[in-house]
């Protein structure tokens, strides 16, 4: 019974020792949660109008938040290295401005991402809009897990937005919305400015995260984001080998040409079997690694 006493005293000093604690670090926390970007932003050469009160606070909102992933964002950043040099010249070859890698960031992460929904790839693409693409989506080939060639299905959607709607950003918004839905809203609402348009969510927030990942993967060091080029992932060079007949046994290839099956689909994870039967004969590119892996 006379422990008791002593036992509240030292739960009491413990939990205000707790509160004071908490308390700093709280404090801490708020004063990082300011961070300073400039304003005078664009997304390929247009100009975001964060003069206007909404407008900035929605691009606050996406820095912060992109700012202090930490783990996630090193990632990007790390994962870009190898992913942007595929991507960069497809869009260059079909007038894509080059923001628009930072749409394949958000829309995936840069890898072969699957959402519940059902898009795949880098550039998430449903399977009706991947066929509408010419992309093909079958249980043994799935050409939205290639880089190169969903890369160019994205351009092509990309260049149609921009011919119906006029300007690179409402083509980015529709990416994510839809060309009929954006085309709605811009009807109703008698406005084809992206920034004036009032949107769901997700589509209101679309072009503010691209802008925000292309602000900090620019300028990562000025971020937080001081990684060496040595903890970067390089881009293995490979070599393209063209088959046009069926493949038996995918391991067995692998093998022949010197790697193994796990090594083979890393490289072209668009080959969904452990078979590639080619009853028709059609073409295609099988990536070998020439460097990267021990023998």
């Amino acid at each position: 019974m006379k422990t008791l006493p002593k036992l509240v005293l030292l739960t009491s000093l413990f939990a205000i020792c707790g509160l004071l604690i908490f308390s700093k670090s709280v404090s801490f926390t708020s004063r990082e949660n300011h961070v300073t970007y400039p304003l005078d932003m664009d997304f390929c050469g247009e100009k975001v109008p964060t003069h206007l009160a909404d407008v900035k606070e929605r691009l606050d909102r996406e820095m912060l938040v992109n700012i202090h992933l930490n783990a996630s964002t090193a990632i990007l950043i790390k994962r870009a290295n190898k992913v942007f040099p595929i991507i960069e010249p497809i869009l260059a070859k079909n007038g894509i401005p080059d923001d628009f890698k930072y749409l394949a960031v958000i829309e995936s992460g840069l890898i072969n991402a699957v959402s519940p929904s059902g898009a795949k790839g880098v550039w998430q693409f449903m399977p009706a809009t991947a066929k509408e693409s010419k992309l093909e989506v079958t249980e043994q080939v799935d050409e939205r897990y290639s880089i190169e060639k969903s890369t160019q299905a994205a351009c092509d959607y990309l260049n149609k937005a921009k011919n119906k709607f006029g300007n690179w950003t409402v083509a980015a918004a529709s990416y994510n919305g839809g060309m009929s839905g954006l085309q709605k809203h811009i009807d109703f609402q008698q406005s084809a400015d992206y920034y004036n348009l009032w949107l769901t969510d997700e589509t209101a927030r679309y072009v503010f995260r691209i802008l925000a990942l292309k602000e900090i993967m620019k300028n990562p060091e000025k971020y937080g984001y001081a990684i060496p080029n040595e903890a970067l992932y390089p881009l293995i060079k490979t070599k393209k080998i063209t088959v046009d007949s069926t493949i038996t046994n995918l391991s067995t290839f692998a093998i022949g040409q010197g790697i193994n099956f796990k090594i083979l689909k890393l490289h072209n994870q668009w080959l969904r079997d452990k078979k590639l039967d080619n009853p028709t004969k059609k073409v295609y590119e099988i990536e070998i690694p020439t460097e990267g892996y021990s023998k």
